[in-house]
């Protein structure tokens, strides 16, 4: 076994972590008998020799031995390998964009040839996969279907053979597993599309298993997303009833090891039948190594620990992304789930609607109540998910404030009672994010209890940072503010903990807290000194003439060396006493060539934000709108048009930035809205966004906490300036 590995010079090879002298042992703690052994040398493989998904030379050189340890039926936990030479061979760079990520003025530069030798010397040796379909390590069957999808030269072949093992094969997952290994080809194959796209509305209709029907119909979308029945809401929502019901029925869930055969397999035309699916888990009974990829396994064990199907929660994955702008559809899958008897499904609907609202705007108030119902649940997890999903609405969590307050009203850790381990959330993290819900959605039913919290030694930072959404209610919060931002201490952490106290109190303008607010400003140290003086000033603006007193500290922070700094001690000056005489020349200065784009956006910020009275600093800000910084132009023209009214000007500025960066567009409607009938020229432009059926910020691969609240505000202030703009037509 790894026959000529000695005659591989690794020390002049290279992985993540320098040179690949240490390979040779990683290759053979892979065929170790020992199972801690074997997993310490998996996690090193993609640590190191396959670093968040890296091809080194180092990579190429173990292929050969990769593949000789997956052919070697002595060797245990050949899945694990299996998947890695997946991941390795798997990448695909067919577009420049992808081609250009590679920099090779990069000290870590690697080679896209690297990803295409990778790739040609699996494929060279992909017929070893071919005989794992039917291997007796189930592990291995669960990961040959997708290597061969992705990795085999002749697809064709490869299909024959995967609709083949499906008649077979007695493992549910294993099988759901060659399900989507025939998407998968499909996909990656045009010519063989039409028949695989057939053949899997055939299989949807004519299996006995429905979670095999399930998997098919989710490929079957996948593949021909034009090809989607109209009932797809009707017959997906029976199949998961129908899997729920076996599942009771078996006393162990259709998706247990080993599961029922299937007599319905034999194809009419030709005597076959395929499938094809992800690459599943581990089994258990691994090891407790200390390792990213156990932890990963324990997580998806803890995960899928209690269900009766978890693959189910995938193949409904597969689903949605297929289904993807029909909103509508995916909606009424969602509530279908939610109101299942079957607590697993409600769990996986919390976590695809997650997906769905931050992506696309809908209607989503009854999802949002029956994940509200979701907090009384007796299972934890699920009760979990459901205050998850909640905290990220903002405006849209306002369905399900009646669940939030019952749930958090029985919560014992904010009476004083002690946790019985049944009654409460599932501690205090949850507890907070409930209330954190409730905030955000601005119901003033959160107050006393965001009273209550602060009693508490720690509050959740997020908690203070909701209180700007509760209005006039949340002003008896303040004195507790002020007490807790006394008691922070002047040192190098004060801004981490002063921060969010001085955003409250600006929030609910508790001006009692002046003296307070000006010991912070006053004692800040010189570890993150300007971002202190400016939380400490955005608070003294919002306290307005009644912090007067501190007018003597922000004359002395006019000429303050960082432009964050003097902007917002000028425009809290302002706002003490309404005398622009020393603020104009003071944000003035940095309005000027040699200015950088991110004090120019501090400057124009505070001019507009004084309006009328800066009209003398017009021409200043002027200067801006030929910027060539997108955010120089967008603060200079909205300014512009505050201090001056302008809007010829501003408008032309305005509505190039907002087609070329999207995540302009909430200040610019802001500023449209402002305008009004001026702004009609941009009618058009606002009736497309609200036509739109994505929201503005959708990103591929993550989200921000703040996203689905910032694409709603947007709305908002869209049909905000839409309505001014049609008063003023009459």
């Amino acid at each position: 076994m790894l026959t000529g590995i000695e005659e591989v010079d690794w020390a002049s090879l290279g992985h993540a972590y320098g040179p690949a002298d240490d390979v040779p042992a990683l290759l053979r703690g892979l065929a170790s008998a020992d199972p801690a052994e074997r997993e310490t040398a998996l996690d090193g493989m993609y640590g190191a020799v396959h670093h968040q998904g890296d091809v080194y030379d180092s990579t190429l050189a173990c292929i050969p031995f990769l593949i000789e340890l997956v052919a070697d039926p002595t060797v245990q936990d050949r899945g694990g390998i299996v998947e890695l030479l997946t991941s390795i061979g798997g990448i695909e760079l067919d577009d420049d964009e992808e081609l250009d990520e590679f920099d090779p003025d990069d000290e870590e530069f690697i080679p896209a040839a690297n990803y295409a030798m990778a790739a040609a010397a699996i494929a060279a040796g992909s017929d070893v996969f071919l005989g794992l379909v039917g291997d007796p390590d189930r592990e291995v069957r669960l990961a040959a279907p997708c290597a061969l999808a992705s990795l085999h030269p002749e697809p064709a072949r490869v299909l024959t053979l995967l609709r083949e093992r499906l008649t077979v094969e007695r493992d549910t997952e294993v099988r759901l597993a060659l399900v989507a290994a025939v998407g998968r080809i499909a996909l990656r194959h045009a010519s063989l599309r039409s028949e695989t796209v057939e053949w899997l509305g055939w299989l949807a209709r004519a299996a006995q298993d429905p979670g095999l029907r399930l998997a098919s119909l989710a490929q079957l979308a996948r593949c021909a997303p034009n090809e989607i029945p109209d009932d797809i809401v009707r017959w997906v929502t029976e199949l998961l009833e129908e899997i729920r019901t076996a599942a009771l029925r078996d006393g162990r869930g259709s998706g247990s090891r080993g599961g029922s055969g299937d007599a319905l397999l034999d194809d009419p035309r030709d005597g076959g039948g395929f499938a094809g699916g992800g690459c599943p888990g581990a089994d258990g009974g691994w090891p407790g190594v200390p390792t990213l990829a156990g932890q990963v396994r324990e997580f998806l064990e803890e995960h899928a620990a209690g269900r009766p199907a978890p693959w189910t929660e995938e193949l409904l994955r597969t689903l949605h992304a297929a289904l993807d702008d029909r909103v509508d559809d995916r909606i009424a899958l969602i509530l279908a789930q939610l109101r299942s008897p079957d607590r697993w499904q409600r769990s996986d609907a919390i976590w695809l609607c997650g997906g769905l609202i931050r992506v696309w705007r809908g209607r989503y108030e009854e999802i949002v109540r029956l994940v509200g119902a979701q907090l009384h649940d007796p299972e934890p997890r699920l009760r979990e998910a459901a205050t998850s999903f909640l905290e990220r609405l903002f405006e849209l969590g306002g369905p399900a404030a009646d669940s939030l307050v019952i749930r958090l009203a029985g919560d014992p850790a904010l009476h004083g009672a002690s946790r019985d381990g049944a009654g409460g959330l599932v501690g205090r993290s949850v507890r907070d994010g409930a209330l954190l819900a409730l905030a955000r959605a601005g119901d003033t039913r959160a107050v006393p209890l965001l009273a209550r919290a602060l009693e508490e030694p720690d509050v959740r930072r997020e908690l203070l940072y909701a209180m700007d959404g509760l209005g006039p209610a949340a002003a008896g919060l303040a004195p507790l503010l002020r007490r807790r931002l006394a008691e922070v201490e002047l040192d190098d952490g004060l801004f981490d903990r002063a921060a969010p106290l001085l955003y409250a109190l600006a929030a609910v303008r508790g001006a009692q807290a002046l003296p307070e607010v000006l010991r912070v400003l006053r004692g800040a140290p010189e570890h993150r000194r300007d971002w202190v003086r400016e939380a400490a000033l955005r608070t003294l603006a919002a306290f307005g003439p009644a912090a007067r007193k501190a007018v003597p500290e922000l004359r002395g922070l006019l000429n303050a060396d960082s432009a964050a700094v003097s902007s917002a001690a000028a425009r809290a000056l302002w706002a003490a006493e309404g005398d622009q005489g020393d603020v104009l020349p003071a944000l003035e200065r940095w309005l000027r060539p040699g200015s950088s784009a991110p004090e120019w956006c501090c400057a124009a910020l505070a001019l507009g934000a004084i309006g009328p009275a800066a009209a003398g600093s017009a021409d200043a800000l002027r200067s801006g709108l030929a910027s060539r910084d997108l955010w120089v132009r967008v603060r200079s023209a909205a300014a512009l048009w505050r201090v001056s009214g302008r809007a010829d000007e501003a408008l032309p500025v305005l509505l190039a930035a907002w087609e070329e960066n999207r995540h302009a567009r909430v200040d610019i409607a802001e500023c449209l809205a402002e305008m009004g009938p001026a702004a009609s020229e941009a009618q058009l432009t606002i009736l497309t966004e609200l036509t739109r059926r994505g929201r503005h910020n959708a990103r591929e691969g993550g989200s921000g906490s703040h996203d689905i609240h910032q694409d709603e505000k947007l709305l908002t202030l869209c049909r905000a300036a839409l309505a001014r703009m049609e008063r003023g037509a009459f």
